[in-house]
């Protein structure tokens, strides 16, 4: 059979990835923070968007109709913008064109009334209260900030000075010294001795522990400084593995005291800081702004609304739109009155529909978690991501974007809406699941009311767990204790013995 090159027709169907579809996706995922600061990209870089406080937000305005998607897929894909040409037309018309006569009336409408809100769906209202200076946070002040004025002062040579604030330059954010001194006295072409020297100075700085090169010697600078570093206290300093595994037995030998004095040796490594460096300033934290206020209604059932502060008021100035066209008289200046109406019209669209889903899948995560609600972690029910999305017709991608860095504001704290989703444990007694956190709830619940003479072993737990209904085996009990940072039962067991002892 010859190989011949000929022309063939076919028609298909696919999902074309347009900038806009993706730049909608993303707008899923971001966070309160993360929205605000490309909203403010947005209106850096389009003069058709402004943003205008709550106040000017008044009950006559008109507020645009939009058409309801069946789902978060049918408004990603929807194709629901003008044309470049359409809206170059638009801006040739007059004033009387861009601004109809409101229906039912023969005066036209006021060109600040012709700006449109956007994304303000929740009903709950928001106080127009004055600029707070109370909410700007000053500077902290920094660990290196901190050490630098001790250098200031504690070294007149110019080279230990400099040595030293080569090596404050090394510190991380908990204080400890993250350099080789080998490495240190080749860059700067001085001796190690002389790198020891400054250490050794520097390491009497406030906070007491910095410059630290490991745990052991952080405590070690500590007990020093409180004149407690005698010969038993190091020998326990340098023996932290068996601190760390509760091996009291072992610890009293080596330090050569007896259970008394081994509890009060304990006592005051507890007051010591481990990471001194962290009492300082590192940076600003985000605060966690809730984009869901969930309450409870009279009726009993649940109220869900989405929170007012979290949502960004976007205006698309459609009179500086129609005073800006009337001199756009060039081709190059139309398209790109054009391009920033097309644009604006998609963002404000775009942020509804995103606040939208949100309170959709939101109001389905609080009718399957109303125990939750109402009583607390342990009936906490096992959910999924194709439970919610099969409930509400979305897909399943949809619904875990929305539900990424987003907090629901509940009466029971603030949680992120993942939390709401837990893997399921089968019910021992065939019936229905249980989740896996209100399971690491019982077994947390357990190991605090043990005793010391009847300290529970995982297999102990699963036991009971069985008892109670839960199907469980041994290795995850094992996995939900150690991801809780509680000690096995070994451990758990010296503790408890030398309490008692010290107790008695």
């Amino acid at each position: 059979m010859a190989l011949t090159a000929k022309l063939q027709m076919r028609q298909s169907q696919a999902l074309v990835m347009t900038p806009q579809l993706m730049q909608s996706i993303r707008l899923l995922q971001f966070n309160h923070v993360e929205l605000e600061r490309f909203i403010d990209e947005q209106i850096e870089a389009n003069p058709l968007l402004e943003r205008t406080a709550a106040e000017d937000w008044s009950a006559e305005t008109p507020a645009p109709a939009e058409p309801e998607a069946a789902n978060a897929g049918d408004w990603l894909q929807s194709d629901l913008e003008p044309s470049a040409e359409a809206i170059a037309a638009k801006l040739d018309a007059s004033l009387e064109n861009v601004f109809p006569d409101e229906p039912g009336t023969s005066e036209p409408l006021a060109p600040d009334l012709a700006a449109q809100w956007k994304s303000n769906l929740s009903s709950g209202s928001v106080s127009g209260e004055g600029f707070d200076f109370d909410t700007i946070a000053a500077r902290g002040e920094t660990l290196r900030d901190h050490v630098a004025e001790q250098i200031a002062f504690a070294f007149a040579d110019p080279v230990e000075r400099l040595i030293a604030t080569d090596l404050a330059d090394e510190l991380d954010e908990a204080g400890y010294l993250r350099a080789d001194l080998d490495d240190v006295a080749a860059r700067l072409g001085v001796e190690r001795g002389a790198i020891e020297a400054v250490l050794r100075r520097c390491q009497g700085f406030d906070p007491e522990g910095v410059f630290a090169r490991d745990l052991a010697e952080c405590l070690r600078l500590q007990l020093a400084a409180r004149d407690r570093l005698d010969p038993a206290m190091a020998a326990m300093v340098d023996n932290l593995d068996l601190l760390a595994k509760r091996d009291f037995q072992s610890l009293k030998r080596l330090c050569g005291v007896d259970d008394e004095d081994i509890l009060d040796m304990l006592a005051e490594i507890r007051l010591l800081d481990p990471k001194p460096g962290t009492a300082f300033a590192t940076g600003v934290a985000d605060a966690i702004v809730a984009d869901v206020t969930v309450k409870a209604a009279p009726d009993g059932s649940w109220t869900v609304e989405l929170n007012a502060d979290a949502l960004p008021r976007v205006l698309v100035n459609q009179s500086y739109l129609a005073r800006v066209s009337t001199s756009a008289m060039s081709g190059p200046d139309k398209e790109f009155l054009a391009e920033c109406h097309q644009s604006a019209n998609w963002l404000t669209r775009s942020l509804d529909q995103r606040a939208k889903t949100i309170l959709k899948v939101a109001v389905e995560i609080v009718r399957q978690q109303d125990g939750f609600l109402a009583h607390g972690v342990r009936h906490l029910r096992p959910l999924n991501l194709r439970t919610v999305a099969d409930a509400i017709g979305m897909h399943e991608s949809t619904v875990s974007r929305v539900t990424s860095n987003k907090y629901m504001l509940t009466p029971r704290g603030v949680f992120e809406l993942r939390y709401f989703f837990t893997a399921s444990i089968a019910s021992a007694e065939g019936g229905e699941a249980h989740s896996s956190e209100a399971v690491r709830d019982r077994i947390r619940s357990l190991i605090e009311d043990e005793k010391p003479a009847d300290v529970l072993s995982d297999d102990a737990i699963v036991d009971i767990l069985k008892e109670s209904g839960v199907d469980i085996a041994r290795r995850t009990v094992a996995k939900y204790r150690e991801g809780m940072n509680i000690p096995s039962s070994v451990q758990r067991r010296r503790e408890k013995r030398a309490l008692l002892a010290s107790s008695a």
